[in-house]
């Protein structure tokens, strides 16, 4: 269902692309949003939507992908952990990047869209394109065990 509902949105928005598999169906875990959620959640208008696009493309563009700020104690957690078991991370530090006029502020607030009410804004991450989660997600996955299996499955550990 929502897979019609996502495609069908695309042709009304002109987005292209296709349809983002579940990370819950990857890793075994509870349902989490994708990309293709991104698409469905985002507004009409068209700068936002060119900002679920932009942050869909930022996503995509390597196995594992940590959307953070600087100085947040949870951020540097989550970028240790990964660090630890041996994944280089892409990491974009979104005040740094709102204070240089990229955009920070407002993937910031696509990216708080996608997770469930009531978790930090940050960190998020992305793994093999899709929408892991926040803190919570990814230390659910490490003692729970899926996390290395779903880094190994995106590319981002070979051991």
């Amino acid at each position: 269902m929502l897979r019609m509902e996502v495609q069908q949105q695309q042709q009304e928005s002109g987005v292209s692309g296709g349809v983002v598999a579940d990370a819950a169906a990857a890793s075994g875990a509870d349902a989490a949003p994708t990309t293709t959620t991104m698409v469905a959640a985002a507004p009409h208008s068209a700068s936002a939507l060119a900002v679920y696009e932009r942050v869909a493309r930022m996503a995509g563009g390597n196995a594992v992908v940590v959307f953070s700020a600087s100085g947040c104690c949870m951020c540097h957690v989550v970028k240790r952990l990964l660090l630890g078991l041996g994944v280089g991370p892409t990491v974009y530090e979104l005040d740094q990047m709102a204070a240089g006029g990229g955009g920070g502020r407002e993937i910031q607030a696509a990216l708080a869209q996608l997770l469930p009410p009531g978790q930090p804004p940050l960190p998020v991450v992305f793994v093999g394109g899709r929408l892991l989660g926040g803190v919570e997600k990814v230390m659910a996955c490490h003692i729970n065990g899926t996390l290395v299996p779903l880094l190994k499955q995106a590319g981002a550990l070979w051991l």
